[in-house]
């Protein structure tokens, strides 16, 4: 009885969590470019190479940084939003992310290997780290993970013919011309 109530329980959090992480790995294509352009600057690679130079809570403190500039905004988007603020509230949120993906991300891997010198800050990361391992595999586990895989495929495979098809007509264009 107890397990049926903890798995009817978990069924909210299961959904947002694992909305959240499929959110993220359909973005996450979206902006690797960006931050790969981003970490192309050469001041950029000096300033993470500085930021591998510090101590760990340095980095850390370093890392709240972005986190005290983003999350409010985020926040304060959602406030717009709420009043019908369309235009300002998704401006602000895009920023809001921008400086999460960019700053946040940049920051965390320049200084990862101190961070995890942090006993607690290592714990906390393997704890994150495990979870989300647990709620990717449920997730994939899912009938309608199951039928998106297949349904992604299936998209996947019609663009590869459809894009081969296009190659095709004009290479013979080329070639006739």
């Amino acid at each position: 009885m107890r397990t049926r109530l903890l798995r009817l329980l978990l069924i909210p959090i299961d959904l947002v969590v694992g909305l959240i992480i499929v959110l993220d790995e359909l973005a996450r294509p979206l902006y690797r470019p960006l931050l790969a352009w981003f970490g192309s600057f050469r001041i950029v690679a000096r300033i993470e190479a500085a930021i591998g130079r510090l101590p760990p809570y340095g980095v850390l403190a370093l890392l709240a940084v972005p986190f005290a500039v983003a999350e409010p905004l985020k926040l304060l988007s959602l406030l717009l939003l709420a009043r019908g603020a369309w235009f300002g509230g998704v401006a602000l949120m895009a920023v809001g992310h921008l400086t999460s993906f960019l700053l946040v991300e940049r920051v965390y891997h320049a200084g990862r290997a101190q961070l995890l010198t942090i006993g607690w800050f290592a714990r906390c990361m393997a704890w994150l780290d495990r979870i989300r391992e647990i709620v990717v595999e449920r997730v994939k586990a899912s009938a309608a993970w199951q039928r998106a895989a297949v349904l992604g495929r299936a998209v996947r495979e019609r663009a590869r013919s459809w894009l081969g098809r296009l190659r095709a007509r004009r290479q013979r264009r080329g070639n006739s011309g």
